[in-house]
């Protein structure tokens, strides 16, 4: 009996050592070399390339900047509510979100941008979507040339630059992160 407890005593203690020590650590060490980035949750001075950011400085909508996809908690914060994430779970039957989208149609009109694509006045599945299609891009360029007073050629090579591939070449479709491409338009001098 004092031989099979003692067995069980040092297994727990190998498996402890290999489960809870070893392996966590390998895991966070091939993470750091080979996804640095990600695995320290891909910060810049202006937050996490991951997570939406907000741009509308307590509007709807801020011309002087790209703006992304409405957050599924306010859709006319624009990613601007901190805190939790998901989504709206609203059908497209949906009396709320027939009143969200013509309330952000109107905001983008107000603004300048008379065809909102569809991704502009939904929600996300996350809520939080930190990237645009090119197409959403491409429709606020008008705006932030006349709020920065930049020409819409300077700004379409700018978000031109600023389009990321489909991942491997065919994963999913190509994208622009907003977070970097209005770290990219802070640097643009009209």
């Amino acid at each position: 009996m004092r031989t099979n407890l003692l067995r069980s005593a040092v297994l727990t203690v190998v498996l402890l050592v290999i489960c809870g020590v070893i392996y966590p650590l390998g895991g966070w060490a091939l993470a750091q070399l080979a996804f640095h980035d990600q695995a320290n949750g891909s910060l810049t001075n202006y937050g996490s390339t991951l997570v939406g950011q907000p741009w509308n400085d307590g509007k709807s909508i801020n011309p002087n900047w790209f703006n992304g996809r409405p957050d599924a908690d306010n859709p006319l914060a624009l990613n601007g509510v901190a805190g939790s994430s998901g989504a709206s779970n609203l059908g497209p039957r949906s009396k709320a979100l027939v009143t969200d989208v013509r309330a952000l149609i109107t905001e983008w009109r107000a603004v300048g941008v008379q065809h909102p694509t569809a991704d502009l006045v939904t929600t996300s599945g996350s809520g939080i979507d930190p990237d645009i299609t090119l197409a959403d891009a491409l429709v606020q360029i008008p705006m932030v040339a006349r709020a920065r007073g930049i020409s819409s050629t300077r700004l379409r090579a700018l978000v031109d630059s600023e389009v990321h591939g489909a991942q491997f070449g065919f994963l999913g479709v190509s994208y622009i992160n907003v977070l970097e491409l209005n770290v990219a338009l802070s640097k643009l001098s009209p």
